[in-house]
């Protein structure tokens, strides 16, 4: 039914064209043999063809329905998703700046997405809990099963035996029992929400990397507190929440987690070793100090969603491999 209309209509402009061919009228002889062709189409024109054979041309055809630059959109320009950030390295304690390390925009430029976020922390949430309350029923209290009074004559409510939920000392009607209170989150999604706190942290000037080890000199509470007042940690001012330190292992670091985790000087920051940390851990707090090392095991641990092979990742850091993640997840 479409191709017979088709053919109808470029008959009929057929005819037209063929008519003003013929005709000798002055307003035909004003018209360009030429005419600019449409950016909505690639048909090339002839300069011998007239108006009414170009448009039949270039907008008519029986083998494409939809404009070839509309099928084909081209690519977002370089300047509004560039490939690589900058991300400054600083030393510790003193935080002078070092270098300029680049990143993955795919890892450290990620736009915030609350949703992930609250199904991330949700789950997290969910898998922390430990779930052994447990109270007894009526059935496994010890007692007699003797009624305790008659069930008429006595003027008072009806009850069976004392383990009854009735009465002081009785089995609980609905008891609670251990069970496993986990959700379930695809790998993938998880991975997306981690990276996603990462940026925020960093599009928020509140992620910073240090270059070597985070090693603290001493851990006296009025060093501990000098140092996070200096560098504006928290804490200063009557400020709320603890800067997170993040260390890729114990080793090395001893004076870090005694003074931060067991000493005084927790009341201003909290250590946390690269496999403990999750997405709550980063979106709390003012800061997040964390070794370049443990930043660049996390990002590869956590880059699932951006291949389908996860025996290889798409960006490594230098280094040995990175090692398997303490948080278990839904494979």
């Amino acid at each position: 039914m479409a191709s017979n209309r088709l053919a109808r209509h470029v008959e009929r402009l057929s005819l037209q064209c063929a008519a003003l061919k013929s005709s000798h009228h002055p307003s035909t002889q004003t018209l360009q043999p030429i005419l600019t062709r449409s950016l909505a189409t690639e048909a090339p024109l002839t300069t011998s063809a007239s108006p009414l054979e170009a448009y039949a041309t270039a907008h008519i055809s029986s083998n494409s329905r939809i404009p070839s630059i509309l099928a084909t959109p081209p690519p977002p320009p370089s300047h509004i998703s560039p490939p690589t950030v900058l991300t400054t390295l600083y030393s510790f304690p003193h935080l002078e700046p070092i270098r300029f390390a680049p990143y993955p925009s795919s890892h450290l430029a990620l736009p915030l997405r609350r949703d992930l976020l609250h199904r991330a922390i949700i789950f997290e949430g969910d898998r922390s809990r430990q779930g052994t309350g447990s109270t007894k029923h009526r059935s496994e209290v010890h007692g007699s099963g003797r009624k305790i009074r008659p069930q008429k004559g006595t003027g008072k409510a009806r009850l069976g035996d004392k383990k009854s939920p009735m009465l002081r000392g009785g089995g609980r009607a609905f008891p609670k029992k251990p069970r496993n209170f986990a959700s379930d989150l695809p790998r993938k999604i998880y991975d997306l929400a981690f990276r996603t706190a990462l940026s925020w942290r960093w599009r928020k000037g509140e992620l910073v990397v240090v270059e070597g080890l985070v090693a603290l000199e001493e851990t006296k509470e009025g060093y501990v507190r000098e140092l996070f007042e200096t560098n504006g940690w928290g804490r200063e001012r009557g400020g709320a929440g603890r800067s997170l330190v993040v260390a890729e292992e114990k080793k090395g670091r001893g004076q870090l987690f005694l003074g931060l985790n067991e000493g005084p000087g927790g009341v201003y920051g909290r250590a946390l070793e690269r496999w403990d940390v999750d997405v709550k851990d980063l979106l709390k707090g003012p800061r997040v100090i964390i070794e370049k090392k443990a930043l660049d095991r996390m990002l590869a641990e956590h880059q699932t969603d951006l291949t389908n092979d996860r025996s290889g990742f798409p960006w490594k850091p230098s280094g040995s491999p990175p090692a398997k993640s303490g948080l278990t997840l839904l494979k």
